[in-house]
């Protein structure tokens, strides 16, 4: 064994000790740490993309990521960063993982581990929480953009066979064109369109109900009227990333049934919201959609990357005509919704699902609602300290846990999108919260996304003191 491989495997104890004194002090450092790191700070040194030849082992390697690299380091696992939608990794979340490297399992079905088990387990628990039907089968992803990938893979094979063809087989020519609608698709779903070979160009973007993100039913009737017999697949959403409107999935249900399109509901952060009983009417009847995409790294507070893809049990042969992996080494392909292998595009990955099965153990149904009902409490206080302050205003009513405000000059117009990049760029540096930019309605906005288990009402009043700050120079 080589020397210093030697070395590390007898000083173990000390190298993990090391490590985990590490993440203490970055955990530590949240309160205070800047939600952005200071540009400085995110680029590396001359010949730190070097290869060392002799290398320096575990614990002086450790030492000197830390030293060099710690105030690059984003506060993004903390309660003020509302970019994107983060959630951080819950205590029994981030333990997980951390076991999760250590035990190292692959969780494709080999039958020498219990991992696969625990998988299927965590997903049926997963469904228990969203009231979710038992018979829906998942499938744990790296996020909502191979969730989506997956459900719309899924689709074009089932468009392909209501016409005779096996799409995984013959290839898409086969098919022909086929059409997807949508209102507010999300853009990891734009991506997957190219992916697929469906193209982007197949997306049609169908009216929305009036000041809203969410379907126009009535225009999707029409839509649907015009070219009756053309495959179609409709993307719902359940939370958009703007102002988190949910579509009527009961009326998208009655209009399936009448055209038979394939229904797809991304709701990678805002179905989590139905593990409260105060908001789980948003997503009515999202149980009867053909595929489901949820997010674990948002709002269910676990550490990147996992998120769950849900496939109605009637087209599980389905997805294993898409993704079956044939080798004489693996098990042969068949219908089992235990087996990723056949299910996903990866052949091999972490166990994935030991984080949610350890947070959903430690917190139960009544720990993972009340992170979701604070959060949306906290984003309506967030909203209304936007509105006090002279030179913000709100861009859309506050639905659930995103707010999207604007400066209240904004317009369409360059010199206003300007501005509103020298606010965000001054909000950075400040380092006190983080929001990302949009547009909504054809302004430049920001997005503040609450998700993060450790958001309490005193980070909501840091932020706000902050803004005001930044606007004076703006």
């Amino acid at each position: 064994m080589h020397p210093l491989l030697q070395h590390d495997l007898e000083h173990l104890d000390e190298i993990l000790e090391q490590a985990c004194d590490t993440a203490l002090t970055y955990l530590r450092s949240l309160p205070e740490r800047p939600v952005s790191a200071p540009a400085e700070s995110q680029r590396i040194a001359p010949g730190d993309d070097k290869l060392s030849e002799q290398g320096v082992g575990a614990q002086r390697a450790l030492a000197q990521f830390w030293h060099d690299h710690a105030e690059g380091l984003s506060a993004s696992a903390g309660p003020r960063y509302f970019a994107f939608v983060t959630g951080g990794g819950t205590p029994a979340a981030l333990a997980a993982d951390w076991l999760v490297s250590a035990i190292d399992q692959n969780t494709q079905l080999s039958f020498d581990s219990v991992a696969s088990a625990l998988e299927v387990a965590t997903l049926s628990q997963l469904k228990q929480l969203l009231g979710l039907p038992e018979s829906l089968c998942g499938s744990f992803v790296s996020g909502a953009t191979m969730a989506n990938f997956v459900s719309m893979a899924i689709a074009r094979q089932w468009l392909g066979l209501q016409r005779g063809v096996d799409v995984a087989q013959q290839g898409l020519h086969a098919l022909g064109p086929l059409r997807v609608i949508s209102a507010a698709a999300h853009s990891s779903s734009v991506k997957a369109l190219s992916m697929l070979g469906i193209g982007r160009d197949a997306l049609v973007n169908v009216a929305t109900l009036p000041e809203s993100e969410a379907i126009d039913p009535a225009a999707l009737e029409q839509l649907l009227i015009q070219d009756p017999g053309l495959p179609t697949l409709v993307l719902a959403s359940a939370g958009t990333v703007n102002t988190v409107a949910f579509d009527d999935l009961p009326a998208l249900l009655a209009l399936r049934e009448r055209f038979g399109f394939w229904l797809h509901v991304d709701a990678a952060f805002g179905g989590v919201a139905a593990a409260s009983p105060r908001y789980a009417a948003l997503l009515e009847g999202w149980q009867q959609a053909d595929s489901v995409t949820i997010d674990a790294h948002k709002w269910l507070n676990v550490p990147y990357d996992s998120a769950v893809q849900f496939t109605a049990q009637q087209h599980l042969a389905l997805q294993v005509q898409v993704f079956q992996n044939h080798s004489a080494y693996l098990a042969l392909p068949s219908v089992r919704p235990d087996n990723y292998l056949h299910l996903t595009p990866e052949n091999s990955r972490r166990f994935r699902a030991l984080p949610v099965w350890m947070a959903l153990k430690a917190y139960g149904r009544a720990g993972i609602a009340e992170i979701v009902e604070r959060n949306v409490q906290l984003a309506a206080i967030l909203a209304q300290g936007l509105e006090a302050i002279p030179g913000l205003t709100l861009l859309a009513p506050v639905l659930l846990n995103v707010v999207c405000f604007a400066l209240d000059s904004a317009s369409a117009s360059a010199e206003e999108t300007a501005k509103r990049d020298r606010f965000l760029k001054l909000l950075d540096a400040a380092g006190v919260v983080r929001c990302t930019p949009t547009t909504l309605a054809g302004k430049p906005g920001i997005r503040a996304a609450l998700v993060n288990w450790m958001t309490e009402e005193q980070d909501i009043k840091r932020a706000l003191q902050s803004m005001v700050q930044c606007l004076k120079s703006v």
